[in-house]
Protein backbone atom coordinates (compact mmCIF):
# COMPACT_ATOMS: atom_id res chain seq x y z
CA UNK A 1 0.00 0.00 0.00
CA UNK A 2 1.34 3.56 -0.97
CA UNK A 3 0.56 6.28 1.33
CA UNK A 4 0.40 9.89 0.02
CA UNK A 5 1.37 12.64 2.53
CA UNK A 6 1.06 16.42 2.38
CA UNK A 7 3.11 18.56 3.17
CA UNK A 8 2.62 22.27 2.97
CA UNK A 9 5.66 24.47 3.41
CA UNK A 10 6.55 28.19 3.59
CA UNK A 11 10.57 26.98 3.24
CA UNK A 12 11.01 27.62 6.40
CA UNK A 13 13.01 25.35 9.09
CA UNK A 14 9.55 24.79 10.97
CA UNK A 15 7.99 23.15 7.98
CA UNK A 16 11.16 21.10 7.09
CA UNK A 17 11.48 20.12 10.66
CA UNK A 18 7.84 18.53 10.27
CA UNK A 19 8.63 17.04 6.72
CA UNK A 20 11.42 14.99 8.30
CA UNK A 21 9.26 14.05 10.93
CA UNK A 22 7.06 12.51 7.99
CA UNK A 23 10.02 10.82 5.93
CA UNK A 24 11.04 9.42 9.09
CA UNK A 25 7.61 8.22 10.58
CA UNK A 26 7.14 6.49 6.75
CA UNK A 27 10.87 5.68 6.63
CA UNK A 28 9.91 1.55 5.82
CA UNK A 29 6.76 1.84 3.44
CA UNK A 30 6.13 3.09 0.22
CA UNK A 31 5.06 7.09 -0.21
CA UNK A 32 4.37 10.01 -2.25
CA UNK A 33 5.16 13.08 -0.46
CA UNK A 34 3.91 16.43 -1.86
CA UNK A 35 5.54 19.60 -0.94
CA UNK A 36 2.61 22.16 -1.44
CA UNK A 37 2.93 25.71 -1.28
CA UNK A 38 0.34 28.99 -0.99
CA UNK A 39 1.95 31.27 -3.12
CA UNK A 40 0.29 34.94 -2.25
CA UNK A 41 1.86 38.42 -3.52
CA UNK A 42 1.92 40.93 -0.51
CA UNK A 43 3.41 44.49 -2.25
CA UNK A 44 5.67 45.46 0.71
CA UNK A 45 7.04 48.39 -1.26
CA UNK A 46 5.56 52.02 -2.28
CA UNK A 47 5.14 50.07 -5.99
CA UNK A 48 1.72 51.90 -7.40
CA UNK A 49 2.09 49.19 -10.31
CA UNK A 50 3.19 45.32 -10.23
CA UNK A 51 4.42 44.31 -13.56
CA UNK A 52 3.76 40.71 -14.59
CA UNK A 53 7.40 40.17 -15.22
CA UNK A 54 8.43 40.91 -11.50
CA UNK A 55 5.08 38.73 -10.43
CA UNK A 56 6.62 36.15 -12.64
CA UNK A 57 9.59 35.97 -10.79
CA UNK A 58 8.58 36.16 -7.69
CA UNK A 59 6.60 32.90 -8.54
CA UNK A 60 9.44 31.57 -10.38
CA UNK A 61 11.28 32.16 -7.07
CA UNK A 62 9.00 29.93 -5.36
CA UNK A 63 9.04 27.19 -8.02
CA UNK A 64 12.92 27.00 -7.53
CA UNK A 65 12.72 26.65 -3.66
CA UNK A 66 10.02 23.85 -3.75
CA UNK A 67 12.50 22.19 -6.69
CA UNK A 68 14.96 22.52 -3.68
CA UNK A 69 13.16 21.34 -1.10
CA UNK A 70 12.17 18.14 -3.34
CA UNK A 71 16.03 17.51 -3.71
CA UNK A 72 16.77 18.18 -0.33
CA UNK A 73 14.28 15.11 0.96
CA UNK A 74 15.37 12.74 -1.76
CA UNK A 75 18.99 13.48 -0.25
CA UNK A 76 17.64 12.70 3.63
CA UNK A 77 15.11 9.49 2.41
CA UNK A 78 15.88 6.27 3.90
CA UNK A 79 13.34 4.46 1.29
CA UNK A 80 13.74 3.70 -2.54
CA UNK A 81 10.23 3.72 -3.35
CA UNK A 82 9.97 7.12 -1.39
CA UNK A 83 8.25 9.47 -4.44
CA UNK A 84 8.55 13.73 -3.82
CA UNK A 85 6.22 15.65 -6.01
CA UNK A 86 5.35 19.70 -5.77
CA UNK A 87 2.36 21.75 -5.71
CA UNK A 88 2.49 25.19 -6.51
CA UNK A 89 -0.95 26.90 -5.52
CA UNK A 90 -2.09 30.49 -6.10
CA UNK A 91 -4.48 29.73 -3.48
CA UNK A 92 -4.75 30.78 0.16
CA UNK A 93 -3.16 28.07 2.31
CA UNK A 94 -6.81 26.07 3.61
CA UNK A 95 -7.79 26.39 0.18
CA UNK A 96 -4.69 24.93 -1.35
CA UNK A 97 -4.52 21.46 1.01
CA UNK A 98 -8.44 21.09 0.23
CA UNK A 99 -7.45 21.29 -3.63
CA UNK A 100 -4.44 18.92 -2.99
CA UNK A 101 -6.01 16.11 -0.69
CA UNK A 102 -9.05 16.01 -3.15
CA UNK A 103 -6.41 15.78 -6.23
CA UNK A 104 -3.94 13.55 -4.84
CA UNK A 105 -6.11 11.18 -2.84
CA UNK A 106 -3.97 12.60 0.17
CA UNK A 107 -4.48 10.40 3.51
CA UNK A 108 -2.38 12.61 5.83
CA UNK A 109 -1.39 16.24 5.98
CA UNK A 110 1.52 17.08 8.10
CA UNK A 111 2.58 20.56 9.26
CA UNK A 112 5.01 22.17 11.78
CA UNK A 113 3.93 24.67 14.41
CA UNK A 114 5.60 27.48 15.72
CA UNK A 115 7.73 25.60 18.01
CA UNK A 116 8.67 25.87 21.90
CA UNK A 117 8.02 29.02 24.12
CA UNK A 118 8.97 26.67 27.37
CA UNK A 119 9.76 23.96 29.20
CA UNK A 120 6.47 22.17 29.15
CA UNK A 121 4.51 23.84 25.73
CA UNK A 122 4.73 25.08 22.10
CA UNK A 123 2.10 27.03 20.50
CA UNK A 124 0.30 26.22 17.42
CA UNK A 125 0.26 29.16 14.92
CA UNK A 126 -2.56 30.67 13.75
CA UNK A 127 -1.89 28.99 10.16
CA UNK A 128 -2.33 25.51 12.07
CA UNK A 129 -5.47 26.53 14.01
CA UNK A 130 -6.91 27.61 10.66
CA UNK A 131 -6.43 24.95 8.70
CA UNK A 132 -7.79 22.22 11.62
CA UNK A 133 -10.94 24.25 12.10
CA UNK A 134 -11.87 24.67 8.01
CA UNK A 135 -9.83 21.43 6.52
CA UNK A 136 -11.91 18.40 7.45
CA UNK A 137 -10.77 15.79 4.52
CA UNK A 138 -8.28 14.08 5.80
CA UNK A 139 -5.91 13.88 9.84
CA UNK A 140 -3.79 16.47 10.12
CA UNK A 141 -0.88 15.78 12.15
CA UNK A 142 1.07 18.96 13.82
CA UNK A 143 4.73 18.80 14.80
CA UNK A 144 6.38 21.10 16.89
CA UNK A 145 9.50 22.51 16.14
CA UNK A 146 12.59 20.72 15.49
CA UNK A 147 11.09 17.25 17.04
CA UNK A 148 13.36 14.43 16.67
CA UNK A 149 11.30 11.62 15.17
CA UNK A 150 11.49 8.24 17.31
CA UNK A 151 9.69 5.40 17.25
CA UNK A 152 5.93 5.65 18.75
CA UNK A 153 5.57 2.93 20.99
CA UNK A 154 2.11 4.42 22.94
CA UNK A 155 -0.19 6.92 21.24
CA UNK A 156 -2.78 8.44 23.05
CA UNK A 157 -6.11 9.12 22.27
CA UNK A 158 -8.62 11.28 24.18
CA UNK A 159 -12.16 10.97 24.27
CA UNK A 160 -15.31 11.43 26.10
CA UNK A 161 -17.52 8.38 24.30
CA UNK A 162 -19.76 10.61 23.85
CA UNK A 163 -20.57 9.98 19.75
CA UNK A 164 -20.60 6.38 17.77
CA UNK A 165 -17.05 5.72 16.41
CA UNK A 166 -17.06 4.55 12.62
CA UNK A 167 -14.39 5.13 9.44
CA UNK A 168 -12.64 8.15 11.27
CA UNK A 169 -11.13 5.54 13.64
CA UNK A 170 -9.39 3.52 10.64
CA UNK A 171 -6.59 6.64 10.82
CA UNK A 172 -5.93 5.89 14.02
CA UNK A 173 -5.76 1.97 13.75
CA UNK A 174 -3.53 2.59 10.47
CA UNK A 175 -0.73 5.05 11.89
CA UNK A 176 -0.99 2.74 15.22
CA UNK A 177 0.07 -0.28 12.89
CA UNK A 178 2.74 1.48 10.81
CA UNK A 179 4.29 2.10 14.48
CA UNK A 180 3.15 -0.74 16.05
CA UNK A 181 2.26 0.90 18.87
CA UNK A 182 0.05 0.87 21.94
CA UNK A 183 -3.43 2.88 21.81
CA UNK A 184 -3.92 4.78 25.40
CA UNK A 185 -7.42 5.34 25.01
CA UNK A 186 -7.57 8.59 27.68
CA UNK A 187 -11.14 9.20 29.38
CA UNK A 188 -11.63 12.08 32.15
CA UNK A 189 -13.93 10.51 34.71
CA UNK A 190 -14.28 6.54 35.45
CA UNK A 191 -16.16 4.06 34.25
CA UNK A 192 -18.86 4.13 36.81
CA UNK A 193 -19.70 7.43 35.53
CA UNK A 194 -20.87 6.44 32.10
CA UNK A 195 -24.22 7.08 30.77
CA UNK A 196 -25.35 3.91 28.55
CA UNK A 197 -25.06 5.73 25.48
CA UNK A 198 -21.38 6.11 26.51
CA UNK A 199 -21.14 2.77 27.31
CA UNK A 200 -22.38 1.47 23.74
CA UNK A 201 -19.81 3.54 22.15
CA UNK A 202 -17.21 2.55 24.24
CA UNK A 203 -18.12 -1.17 23.34
CA UNK A 204 -18.36 -0.25 19.99
CA UNK A 205 -14.55 1.59 20.17
CA UNK A 206 -13.06 -1.88 21.90
CA UNK A 207 -15.05 -3.89 19.25
CA UNK A 208 -13.55 -1.73 16.17
CA UNK A 209 -9.89 -2.07 18.22
CA UNK A 210 -10.37 -5.69 18.39
CA UNK A 211 -7.09 -6.67 16.89
CA UNK A 212 -5.13 -3.69 17.79
CA UNK A 213 -3.14 -3.41 21.54
CA UNK A 214 -4.99 -0.59 23.90
CA UNK A 215 -5.60 -0.06 26.99
CA UNK A 216 -8.41 2.41 28.66
CA UNK A 217 -7.40 5.00 31.17
CA UNK A 218 -9.92 6.23 33.46
CA UNK A 219 -8.19 9.86 34.84
CA UNK A 220 -10.41 11.93 37.95
CA UNK A 221 -11.42 15.12 36.71
CA UNK A 222 -8.68 17.07 38.72
CA UNK A 223 -7.90 20.39 37.50
CA UNK A 224 -8.44 21.38 33.90
CA UNK A 225 -8.82 19.04 31.01
CA UNK A 226 -6.09 21.00 29.16
CA UNK A 227 -4.00 20.37 32.67
CA UNK A 228 -5.22 16.43 33.02
CA UNK A 229 -4.10 15.55 29.49
CA UNK A 230 -0.65 17.50 29.50
CA UNK A 231 -0.34 15.20 32.90
CA UNK A 232 -0.97 12.16 31.55
CA UNK A 233 1.48 12.70 28.20
CA UNK A 234 4.10 13.42 31.17
CA UNK A 235 3.69 10.15 33.28
CA UNK A 236 2.93 7.91 30.60
CA UNK A 237 5.80 8.45 28.20
CA UNK A 238 3.44 9.24 24.98
CA UNK A 239 4.95 10.69 22.21
CA UNK A 240 2.06 11.49 19.75
CA UNK A 241 -1.55 12.29 21.11
CA UNK A 242 -4.78 12.40 19.10
CA UNK A 243 -8.71 13.27 18.81
CA UNK A 244 -11.39 13.68 17.03
CA UNK A 245 -12.36 17.05 15.46
CA UNK A 246 -16.08 16.84 16.74
CA UNK A 247 -18.70 19.86 16.66
CA UNK A 248 -19.02 21.49 19.73
CA UNK A 249 -16.19 19.17 21.00
CA UNK A 250 -13.49 19.78 23.71
CA UNK A 251 -10.89 20.36 20.93
CA UNK A 252 -13.54 22.55 19.17
CA UNK A 253 -13.84 24.36 22.68
CA UNK A 254 -10.34 24.80 22.79
CA UNK A 255 -9.46 25.74 19.34
CA UNK A 256 -12.41 28.90 19.80
CA UNK A 257 -10.98 30.30 23.02
CA UNK A 258 -10.05 34.01 22.83
CA UNK A 259 -6.21 33.03 24.47
CA UNK A 260 -6.02 29.93 21.87
CA UNK A 261 -7.18 32.00 19.44
CA UNK A 262 -4.04 34.40 20.07
CA UNK A 263 -1.54 32.15 21.57
CA UNK A 264 -2.59 28.67 19.92
CA UNK A 265 -3.08 25.06 21.75
CA UNK A 266 -0.16 24.29 24.45
CA UNK A 267 0.95 20.64 23.93
CA UNK A 268 4.75 19.29 23.96
CA UNK A 269 4.27 16.39 21.45
CA UNK A 270 2.81 15.72 17.41
CA UNK A 271 -0.56 16.13 17.75
CA UNK A 272 -2.96 14.34 15.23
CA UNK A 273 -6.36 15.86 14.91
CA UNK A 274 -8.89 13.47 13.05
CA UNK A 275 -12.14 15.00 10.91
CA UNK A 276 -14.91 13.68 12.15
CA UNK A 277 -17.29 11.90 9.53
CA UNK A 278 -20.71 12.65 9.38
Amino acid sequence: MRHHILLPTDFSENAWSAALYAIRMYAKVPCTFYFSHAWTFVNTGSRTYISPSYIDTLQNTSKEQLETLKQRAQFVSPHSEHEFKTIFSEDFLSESIKTAIKDHAIDLVVMGTKGATGAKEFLLGSNSVNVIKKVKLCPILLVPHKYEYAKTDRIAFATDFKRPYGDEILPLISLAKLQKSNLEILHINGPDDLTEKQQVNLNTLTQLLKDQPHNVHWIPEIGTKEEIISAFIEENNINLITMINYEHSFLEYILNEPIIKKMGYHSLIPFMVIPHQS
